[in-house]
């Protein structure tokens, strides 16, 4: 599960997501400070729960929602407000809960139970095992496992694949979006990683950091500085 807190007060940030992780210490929970923090991380890839200020003073509330809805359609917005009086605004702006400062474990815990996606029953559990790559004028069918990494290139992607690299006039964005629930994170806007062929982490440039890959040990792939702690709980560094 991944979570975005979204207060301007970073006592309030840091009290509720101290809770948050002794409720789902599972989840990878990410902070912003404004609307426009909100926005980067939605467009950062998959979030599962939004925890968000209702005033926030740089985006209107209203717009903000709206924004949030759109690039992130699966997942729940809960208002956080210190004010009783803004849930019925939280309701008319189609938000899925509330919670009020201070913050109550009881319920927050209730709201988690209510809108937090529950898991699918093994039978409903569907892997994906290759991916269709148009290449050539050919579709081919390569086995999700083998691909290491993807990169944007002239307005489409290389996908490298173990030995084999193909190119594919569909975006990065298309492919994230295809490999979403396998072990694929969009380190930087260049590139879509395999976690599973991660062979190398290190310091690189302005506090980021540098990646190699299984197979590509003579090329460094960078890491978004927005993205490190993302990716640094995602390899359990």
């Amino acid at each position: 599960m991944r979570i975005a807190v979204i207060d301007d007060e970073r006592p309030a940030r840091s009290e509720l997501r101290h809770q948050l992780g002794e409720l789902v210490p599972e989840a990878v929970i990410e902070e912003g400070d404004c609307g426009a923090a909100a926005l980067e991380l939605a467009g950062s890839g998959r979030f599962d729960l939004f925890f968000l200020d209702i005033n926030l003073g740089d985006i209107n509330g209203t717009v903000l929602v709206n924004a949030l809805i759109n690039m992130q359609q699966d997942a729940k917005i809960i208002f956080v407000t210190a004010y009783s009086e803004y849930a019925v605004k939280a309701f008319e702006l189609g938000v899925d809960d509330y919670i009020l400062k201070p913050f109550d474990s009881g319920r927050l815990k209730k709201v988690l139970e209510r809108v937090r996606p529950s898991a699918p029953r093994e039978t409903e559990k569907v892997n994906l095992k290759k991916i269709a790559i148009s290449n050539d004028g050919k579709t081919i069918f390569e086995d999700i496992g083998n691909i290491v990494y993807i990169e944007t290139h002239n307005r489409g992607c290389i996908i490298h694949a173990g030995e084999s690299d193909y190119f594919d006039g569909k975006s990065i964005g298309e492919f994230e979006k295809r490999l979403e629930g396998e072990r694929f994170f969009r380190c930087h806007k260049s590139y879509l990683i395999n976690l599973d062929k991660v062979r190398e982490v290190f310091p690189w440039g302005n506090n980021s950091l540098g990646l190699k890959m299984q197979g590509f040990e003579e090329d460094t792939l960078s890491v978004g500085r927005e993205k490190t702690k993302v990716l640094r709980q995602l390899l359990g560094w």
